[in-house]
């Protein structure tokens, strides 16, 4: 699920808080850093069983609305097209989710059912449902159809839902574009064929990201004076007390790619530090950083210190 963008950011966050502690302690660190990736996983489970917690809501509400004294014809004989949407009811019955939720003690949606109703009226307003429920009998696909409608259009956008979510858990704001994207991506390809892979607990692509992920926080951590050394100099118009310190960080994350990660393209880690400095950093800091690292990869070239493997890395 992790892009490497992603984990670069999960390695700054790390850095930054390592560099605030004054404290040298990198095991430590380095499980602050598995245990922030592991949260990400534990939104996903959330993200997912929150479809579930509002089809559930869903059919609480319907019985309630029979058992009113003057219900409606159509409140007696309401529409069950939702209720019993193939999609929400296959993800509600994966059992790696199940167990997976059980095993954190993640029931958020129980504890905190406001956050259900509050979206589930939202989703009663929306002319697509309505019209949905309108189905007699709807198919796998307009299942699908109205789940992802559903995800991206309520769920995702809804501003209540994402400041509780700050609130619990900090640094799922981070995350959360990039589970929406996974889950969106997910009920994509969903199929009644395709149920295989509904939640995975696997948070990395592969074991090389996983130790990537280490590897970077490592080398900036154990090669700090080399990296600030290499930064000295190349900075004329700025003290280096008045960089700003996510900047500093940033560009010790790109120097450390330059020098110990040979497989990585330049083009790739400037790029990557670029748009990470535009979205966590100062207005000025991607021209900043990019000056940098342009000015370090032309001075590495001309001194044959860039030590990158395979066509097309330089």
């Amino acid at each position: 699920m992790l892009t490497r963008r992603h984990i670069r950011v999960k390695v700054l966050q790390s850095l930054y808080a390592f560099y605030q502690s004054n404290n040298d302690d990198l095991d430590k660190q380095e499980k602050f850093l598995s245990h922030s990736i592991n949260q990400m996983q534990d939104l996903n489970a959330l993200m997912l069983h929150l479809l579930v917690a509002m089809r559930d809501h869903a059919n609480n509400y319907l019985l309630k609305s029979k058992q009113k004294h003057l219900a409606t014809a159509s409140e007696k004989n309401p529409s069950m097209s939702f209720i019993n949407n193939r999609v929400i009811d296959l993800i509600s019955r994966d059992e790696k989710l199940n167990t997976y939720l059980k095993n954190k003690k993640l029931d958020n949606w129980k504890k905190d059912d406001e956050y259900v109703t509050l979206l589930f009226n939202d989703l009663r307003e929306q002319d697509w449902y309505l019209e949905y429920l309108e189905i007699p009998n709807p198919d796998f696909s307009a299942d699908r159809d109205l789940v992802i409608k559903l995800y991206k259009e309520v769920i995702a956008p809804n501003d209540k839902l994402y400041e509780y979510l700050e609130d619990n858990r900090l640094t799922w704001i981070d995350d959360y574009p990039l589970v929406n994207t996974a889950i969106v991506k997910f009920l994509n390809k969903i199929s009644e064929k395709n149920t295989s892979e509904i939640f995975s607990a696997k948070v990395f692509k592969n074991e090389e990201d996983r130790e990537y992920s280490i590897e970077l926080l490592r080398k900036v951590i154990l090669n700090d004076d080399k990296l600030i050394s290499e930064i000295d100099g190349k900075t004329p118009n700025w003290d280096k007390d008045r960089i700003a310190e996510l900047d500093f960080i940033i560009l010790k994350m790109g120097i450390a790619e330059f020098l110990y990660f040979p497989s990585i393209p330049i083009k790739v880690t400037i790029n990557e530090y670029l748009e990470i400095s535009k979205e966590y950093s100062t207005p000025k800091s991607s021209l900043f950083v990019n000056g940098i690292l342009d000015k370090l990869v032309k001075e590495y070239t001309a001194d044959n210190k860039l030590n990158k493997i395979g066509r097309g890395l330089r």
